[in-house]
C-alpha cells in the first residue's frame, strides 16, 4: 500500500500539461489507500476482538 501511495503522491503535486485531470483522477484513490489501511489496521482488528468476546461471553452464558 505504500509504495501505491508514494507512486500517487507526484501526480497529486504535478504541475505540468494535464495535471489537473490527474489529480482529480489520483485524489479518490489516494483518499481510498488511506482508508483502507486504517481500516486493515484499527478498524478490523477491534471489531474481530469484540466479536470473539461477544462470542466467548455467549458461550460461558450458556454452559451450566
Amino acid at each position: 500500500m505504500f509504495a501505491i501511495l508514494l507512486g500517487l503522491l507526484p501526480i497529486m503535486w504535478s504541475g505540468g500539461a494535464g495535471s489537473d485531470v490527474m489529480k482529480r483522477i489520483a485524489a479518490p484513490m489516494v483518499g481510498g489507500i488511506v482508508t483502507s489501511f486504517i481500516l486493515e489496521l484499527l478498524i478490523y482488528p477491534a471489531i474481530y476482538v469484540l466479536w470473539k468476546w461477544w462470542a466467548d461471553v455467549r458461550h460461558l452464558r450458556t454452559t451450566p
